[in-house]
């Protein structure tokens, strides 16, 4: 019964945690770290003797490594080769090396400095990687050298997962002669598995393929990567090293996605199992005992972090503002470091107060990192120019300040540059901001009116006199950066005309409701372009294909907001806030609302609209409120999804 009440206790304690630390945007790792503090030993004590978890936690890091397997494909690396031997290999080395050499200044012995070193030299892939997708910078060249940097990390973790267990054993001969032992029987097991991984896994999953049942696929999935983890346990590696092979055989194969998917729940709940069993071993008295040392070595750590990686990434050729943005992001530690202190923990090699700092630190150092990679552009920009970009501004202000009645174009990528093309045919006169340094230089070479900085800063907004401008266009894809820059401008001028392009129609209502005149989402602009094209080639006039579109454009593109959802809609309770889906319902034969007319039923003042109605084979699209609805008539909806369930409920069985 005790085990009982402590798995409960954990999960009290993790969903708990978890809950408050997203709505804080924080990242789910700092707050399994931070439940298992609380249950641990040093917390309230609930959990007693946390080595039976540590089996099915390890089974987190087998399965990590397996999902880290499956993303990691040769292509890709040889595609980034330049950057990730490059950058990656000596960030790792570098570092390593740096903070080896301080543990050792600092007296300690070199197994501990060596994990150590190790562990400070990693950075969090998961905290970065999810950052990076959510802000669309991963496409971004600051982007790409923090995935590089990243995927030699992920690369390095393997050997260090392997010798750690070696560190425990006395004796400098007989370690080399353990690890030279090691690294003959990693060779022969991978050879091992890979040639498996080859000619037998394929044919596998293409039998289980053809069965169709989703239950044996996973239980395959599992079992293959559980096999992979139990060969290399059995030669004495880590099991870690055995799933990270599986799971490098199968990203080759068709199903790359499918497994991913499959194991993506486990690996989610025993990973958070396992950061819970890390932070059991973190004792928070030293937090408030020594709250210097911590400072100081969270501080010292990512100082040194940002400085390797800054100097490393401009040697390589990239921009000064690229490489500080990406030492910016990669300059906590990771969670593979939290594995690696883990493992030296059980094997005795780092001592309590040891594995304390260094998790403290860790944890207070993945904390700041939501913050660091949201300004890391900004700080990266204000470091890497000086005076002499602000005498170009200067210069530049001159010539924006006698226009007037003139459109300012924030964003000069390829949608500002369209939009000033057609202005120049006009003879209408513009200027650009772009915070692009290369572009804004070399737009300027060829004569274009293009302000360096962002549209953000009211100085800016003020050197494109704005206060004289007829209309400003806000050509960015991301809808948060385009709502700060509506901000910005209504504060400054409230009768500018203000046109945002947006990617989809998420943000469309706060975008209006923060002060744009007009919205156009990318993805419903191309729906009509299609269709006009569509109406003109089936021979419907011309005249009739521009008034429909211009009437759908009247009414704020509102039969286009609406569609029905599919498995791979985006069903996250932010994207279900934006989204409108189209539903069907088709009235029972005791349903409330049969023998009812529209207008009694009062449907568009619960903010739903009635997109159609079917009776049989016919479709009624204009419906008017006299309509009487009958049994078996098919009610399309469209609206929120909450207020779609809520009329749904209210047409079968009435309020």
């Amino acid at each position: 019964m005790g085990h009982f009440f402590e798995i409960l206790a954990i999960l009290v304690a993790a969903v708990f945690t978890v809950w408050i630390f997203r709505k804080l945007h924080l990242p789910a790792i700092l707050a399994y770290l931070v439940a298992g503090t609380i249950v641990g030993e040093y917390g309230l004590g609930l959990t007693g003797n946390h080595l039976n978890y540590e089996h099915f936690a390890e089974l987190g890091i087998v399965f990590l490594l397996f999902t880290l397997g499956l993303e990691f494909s040769l292509p890709k690396l040889l595609a980034m080769r330049h950057l990730v031997m490059g950058v990656g290999s000596k960030q790792f080395l570098l570092t390593l090396l740096a903070f080896l050499v301080i543990s050792l200044l600092l007296g300690f012995s070199i197994e501990v400095s060596l994990v150590i070193g190790g562990a400070l030299a990693l950075s969090s892939t998961a905290i970065v990687i999810r950052q990076l997708n959510d802000s669309g910078s991963i496409k971004r060249k600051s982007g790409q050298i923090s995935v590089a940097i990243l995927l030699f990390q992920d690369i390095a973790v393997v050997p260090l997962l392997i010798i750690i267990p070696f560190l425990s054993d006395n004796g400098d001969s007989s370690m080399l002669l353990a690890l030279l032992f090691a690294l003959l029987k990693g060779v022969f097991v991978v050879a091992l598995l890979l040639s498996v991984g080859k000619w037998l896994l394929p044919r596998l999953f293409n039998q289980i393929a053809q069965v169709r049942t989703d239950e044996l696929f996973v239980l395959s999935t599992l079992l293959v990567t559980l096999m992979a983890a139990a060969l290399t346990q059995f030669f004495g590696l880590s099991m870690a090293l055995g799933a990270f092979l599986a799971g490098m055989m199968l990203g080759e194969s068709q199903y790359k996605h499918q497994l991913e998917a499959d194991i993506r729940p486990f690996r989610d709940i025993l990973l958070g199992l396992f950061f819970i069993t890390v932070g059991m071993k973190l004792d928070p008295s030293l937090l408030i005992t020594s709250p210097g040392t911590i400072a100081i070595l969270v501080i010292g750590f990512m100082l040194i972090k940002i400085a390797i990686i800054r100097y490393l990434a401009v040697k390589a050729g990239e921009s000064s503002k690229d490489a500080w943005a990406s030492a910016f992001m990669l300059a906590q530690m990771g969670e593979f470091s939290f594995v690696l202190i883990s493992l030296a923990a059980n094997v005795d090699v780092l001592t309590t107060e040891v594995t304390s700092i260094l998790l403290g630190s860790g944890i207070i150092s993945m904390a700041l990192t939501p913050y660091m990679i949201k300004n890391a552009r900004k700080w990266a920009v204000s470091l890497s120019y000086d005076g002499k970009q602000q005498e170009i501004d200067l210069e530049q202000q001159n010539v924006s300040k006698n226009l007037s009645d003139h459109v300012v174009i924030c964003g000069f990528g390829r949608v500002g540059q369209t939009v000033s093309r057609f202005l120049k045919q006009e003879k209408i006169e513009f200027v650009a901001i772009d915070i692009d340094p290369l572009r804004v230089s070399e737009s300027r070479e060829a004569g274009e009116n293009v302000l360096f900085g962002s549209a953000r800063q009211t100085e800016i907004l003020a050197a494109a006199n704005l206060k004289e401008a007829k209309l400003v266009v806000i050509s960015y894809g991301a809808a948060e950066q385009s709502l700060d820059v509506v901000q910005k401008v209504r504060s400054i001028s409230t009768d500018v005309q203000i046109l945002v392009r947006t990617r989809n129609d998420d943000a469309l209502v706060a975008l209006k409701e923060a002060g744009a005149n007009e919205v156009v989402p990318e993805s419903l602009e191309g729906s009509l372009m299609l269709v006009s094209q569509v109406l003109n080639l089936t021979g419907v006039p011309f005249s009739r294909v521009i008034r429909r579109i211009q009437t759908e454009r009247k009414s704020h593109y509102h039969r286009l907001h609406g569609f029905y959802p599919g498995v791979d809609t985006d069903m996250s309770a932010d994207a279900i806030e934006q989204r409108e889906f189209v539903h069907a319902i088709l009235l029972t034969d005791d349903a409330w609302a049969n023998g009812r007319a529209l207008k009694d039923l009062d449907i568009t003042r619960r903010r739903v609209d009635i997109a159609s109605i079917r009776r049989g084979d016919d479709e009624f699209n204009e419906v008017h409120p006299s309509f009487v609805l009958q049994a078996q008539d098919t009610v399309i909806l469209q609206g929120k999804p909450r207020r779609v369930e809520r009329i749904e409920r209210y047409l079968q069985e009435g309020p």
